[in-house]
């Protein structure tokens, strides 16, 4: 019977001091701490990309609908001037959208940027000019 009495005295033992070593162990609380913020962290993190998305696609909206009212308003002011002032020479709406180009975000270049040179620049001249 001491035998038995020796068993369960045993294993009662090892449950409580398992149940010590796990509930009682600081680094052990110090991790669940820091996964409980990291699962905050997460979700907080998850919801501001939730918002920056909304954002960005209510800002791509307004400024979509901001560029087709200049479109509208100055293919307006165009054909106001144009009814207005027909034999003005210098008219500043003499470039009239076409309904093809309104729909296009780009209005057609007809001249180079402002970037290019007019003539040479005379950066890459031939050996023998540069020695006269």
């Amino acid at each position: 019977m001491t035998w038995e009495y020796a068993l369960i005295g045993l294993v009662v033992g090892f449950i409580i001091g398992a149940l010590v070593v796990r509930y009682g162990n600081p680094k052990l609380r110090q991790q669940k701490t820091a996964q409980a913020e990291l699962d905050k962290k997460s979700t907080e993190l998850e919801e501001y990309r939730k918002e920056l998305v909304s954002h960005f696609a209510r800002s791509a909206e307004l400024l979509d609908k901001m560029a087709r009212d200049y479109r509208q308003l100055y293919q307006h002011m165009a054909q106001s001037s144009s009814e207005l002032m027909p034999d003005m020479q210098d008219n500043p709406f003499h470039y009239r959208l076409t309904e093809s180009e309104a729909d296009n975000d780009q209005a057609p270049v007809k001249m180079p940027p402002r970037d290019y040179s007019e003539g040479a620049s005379g950066l890459f001249r031939p050996l023998e000019e540069k020695e006269k």
